[in-house]
């Protein structure tokens, strides 16, 4: 089956979940609708279910703020989301800075820009510094310091109630994708990518990898935002768990073979693997 829904079974939901989320948000700024209001960082579902970033409340812890207990039920609530579906599904379905990003990959896919000599190469361990940094900058000055000058916030604030000189900020992380190296800002930098994946690691919800089925033609490393978690592809038959998985579904969509499902893994199964 090489249909072109086949293809993109995983990317054609992601984009229209990505798409519901901002309508929804969208529509209860213009419109009043109470389906979820809010942001991002904190919002009310239904108007009574409280979802906050567990990130973005740490933040606020170490800058000081008093952190109410409406506040702590919303991180509880996404905690839990988190771990059974895993943190890091935020940045491939509900993160509109993804739509950016993969969109400046998939143009350096169209174009042959992934292996220039002079594209921007560094460490993907930069996003867990970026995470302590912010931290700091928080306790100092008093404020969430990353959420300040989040791409995350400025795109959904964009889309809501209009970007002004927030487009200059975003079509730099598009122009910095498209120059550096693969999934440069989600996949290196990005502080909350990362938090997520701290908190997310041992989720129940995990791809699985079936070696009998594995032609070894390599075509999920070509794919996977990810890479280094794939390093026992071909090897074994076993669920992912690395922890920066985010649960695009890419590997599964490029497999030719289908050595790739989504599975239910229990914690015990994870820890002996």
């Amino acid at each position: 089956m090489n249909s072109f829904l086949y293809r993109n079974r995983f990317l054609i939901p992601r984009r229209l979940t990505q798409l519901l989320i901002m309508t929804l948000y969208f529509g209860a700024n213009a419109y009043g609708w109470n389906i979820v209001k809010g942001d991002l960082s904190s919002s009310i579902v239904f108007g009574f279910i409280p979802l906050s970033d567990p990130f973005v409340v740490l933040q606020m812890f170490f800058a000081g703020a008093f952190i109410s207990a409406n506040i702590l039920m919303g991180v509880g609530v996404v905690l839990f989301f988190y771990g059974v579906v895993g943190g890091r599904f935020f940045c491939s379905w509900v993160c509109p800075v993804n739509i950016i990003t993969e969109t400046a990959t998939w143009l350096k896919k169209r174009f042959n820009l992934l292996e220039k000599e002079n594209s921007i190469s560094f460490s993907r361990n930069i996003r867990y510094w970026v995470i302590a940094i912010t931290l700091i900058l928080s306790f100092i000055f008093s404020i969430a310091a990353f959420d300040m000058i989040s791409p995350i916030g400025i795109a959904h604030r964009g889309i809501i109630f209009g970007f002004g000189f927030g487009w200059f900020f975003l079509l730099a992380i598009f122009i910095f994708d498209l120059f550096s190296q693969k999934y440069g800002w989600c996949g290196h930098i990005c502080p909350l990518g990362g938090f997520n994946a701290l908190i997310g690691k041992y989720s129940l919800i995990k791809v699985t990898h079936d070696k009998d089925k594995c032609l070894y033609s390599m075509a999920c490393f070509e794919a996977c935002p990810e890479v280094e978690i794939l390093d026992m592809v071909g090897m074994t038959s076993k669920p992912i768990t690395g922890a920066a998985c985010i649960k695009c579904g890419q590997c599964i969509e490029s497999c030719p073979n289908d050595a790739f499902k989504v599975s239910v893994v229990g914690l015990a199964k994870q820890l002996k693997g």
